[in-house]
């Protein structure tokens, strides 16, 4: 019997929802660059680059997605941007390039755990498919 961890639909799942957390992330990015950048004591450049590059990862993210069989050499893509996003944000969260808020630091641990899981989370689906099921 297959676990759910082993099951191509847990991966597609994952696959799913960190492009749709991707969207939502990239319209509030968009919508409230000012606001955010404010709140979170990031500047307004780093925030409106970082919708732009939500809606592209976001885009790759629904492609895989919406596959029959998961294209391999496109999830290492989504699984390696994922992994930079993470370290990104705690290479900002410890630098002193920028001086977020407590918001904006809580913002960035947010980042840096949850962008990291869904690496996490997607290596180890594309693990655990048969070798039959990725392209």
């Amino acid at each position: 019997m297959m676990s759910v961890l082993s099951s191509p639909s847990f991966l597609r799942a994952v696959v799913w929802f960190d492009a749709a957390t991707g969207v939502l992330l990239a319209a509030l990015h968009l919508a409230l660059t000012d606001t955010l950048a404010q709140w979170l004591g990031l500047p307004s450049g780093l925030v409106s680059a970082s919708g732009l590059a939500l809606i592209a990862y976001a885009l790759l993210a629904g492609v895989i997605a919406s596959q029959r069989s998961t294209p391999r050499g496109l999830l290492w893509v989504l699984i390696a941007g994922n992994a930079a996003w993470a370290f990104a944000s705690l290479a900002l969260l410890l630098s002193s390039a920028v001086a977020p808020t407590v918001w904006g630091q809580a913002y960035l641990v947010v980042h840096v755990v949850s962008v990291g899981l869904l690496a996490e989370l997607q290596w180890f689906g594309m693990r655990r498919l048969p070798s039959m099921a990725v392209a």
